[in-house]
């Protein structure tokens, strides 16, 4: 009779405490979010195996993902893409999987940010290991691993304090990030990476919008630029030559069985865009990858219609503007005939 009063009195507690905290966290201003995380990338990724010719898949960094909207490229060109692009990652690896674990000869769109495209091959790299580890997790996915991802998901769409992303921001709300992210000191003297927020909002079928508050808070944005600089300054020089081989290697054995490969540059402005003309010439980079393969392509300069967007924290499109964008873009690459299968024609 005791144990089980004590458990109620307990189970009350944890009531009380658990909606306390979600309450006191909600006043805040934040809301329920989806996590980013392995798992919903692996879900997206089983999209794949059954993939047909007419199907697209997408593939990039943060770019990608952002400033291609799933909704208006079905709107557009008449098939739901395959969203696989992964935030601060190099594309080598996700086209790699494909090549080698699929049969899949439909369309590849490759989102060319030469910050990260031209980074390196070399597995611990950050820009690496952070795709590489979504593909190792796909293959290797236990059962408990995928029951625990969906159970998770009516949790994860309607309490804030299940923010637990593995981008590890700092506005994420469990008790590992909030622990994560208490500073004592500089014990290593090395630069500290400035605080990370949250800027995306993620929906079920993975596709990510800016999230509005970095269109009306510039404070907010600004914080995310600092980002972009402390990665600027800290980030290894690119390695051109053994990124552009490798991917050379894979697009063409890729392009051989009959897959259709379409290299994106997406766009960037302010002091990032600075950063990059300086850093990673069009010449350089874009124009000398274009010269030792033969494929559609598209760089956001070359078009009136898409050369001219401000990104608010300088490196991703706003919501609206990239639910324009994507539709200018298919529009674009339908007139040049490099989206054959779509079914608007």
């Amino acid at each position: 009779m005791l144990l089980k009063k004590s458990f109620l009195v307990a189970l009350i507690l944890l009531i009380i405490a658990t909606v306390a905290w979600e309450l006191y966290w909600r006043s805040q201003g934040y809301c329920p979010n989806l996590n980013d995380d392995k798992p919903l990338w692996a879900k997206e990724r089983t999209r794949v195996e059954k993939a047909t010719k007419d199907d697209i898949v997408f593939i990039g960094s943060s770019r990608t993902y952002f400033d291609l909207q799933k909704k208006e490229w079905e709107a557009t060109t008449g098939i739901k893409p395959i969203q696989l692009a992964s935030t601060g990652s190099t594309p080598l690896p996700a086209l790699n999987d494909i090549v080698e674990n699929t049969n899949f000869s439909g369309t590849i769109i490759v989102g060319v940010t030469p910050g990260l495209f031209f980074s390196t091959t070399y597995p611990g790299a950050d820009p690496w290991h952070r795709i590489q580890s979504k593909v190792d997790f796909y293959k290797d996915m236990t059962y408990a691993q995928k029951s625990n991802f969906f159970l998770s998901i009516p949790l994860q769409k309607n309490l804030v304090l299940m923010a637990g992303d593995e981008e590890a921001w700092n506005d994420d709300k469990d008790l590992k990030s909030l622990l994560r992210n208490i500073q004592i000191g500089n014990r290593t003297e090395e630069e500290i990476m400035p605080p990370f927020y949250n800027f995306g909002d993620v929906s079920y079928d993975r596709n990510i919008a800016m999230a509005q508050r970095t269109l009306v808070d510039t404070a907010f944005a600004n914080s995310i630029i600092k980002v972009w600089n402390f990665f600027g300054r800290t980030s290894p020089p690119p390695e051109k030559e053994s990124t552009t081989n490798y991917f050379l290697k894979d697009a063409k054995k890729f392009i051989d069985r009959g897959g259709n490969l379409i290299l994106v540059r997406l766009p960037s402005s302010g002091g990032t865009r600075f950063a990059e003309n300086k850093f990673f010439s069009r010449e350089i980079f874009w124009d000398d990858l274009l010269s030792r393969i033969e494929v559609k392509s598209y760089h956001f300069e070359d078009y009136e219609q898409l050369k001219n967007f401000t990104c608010p924290e300088e490196s991703h499109l706003s919501k609206e503007d990239a639910q324009y964008f994507t539709k200018e873009l298919a529009k674009i690459m339908i007139a040049d005939n490099a989206l054959t299968n779509t079914k608007t024609n």
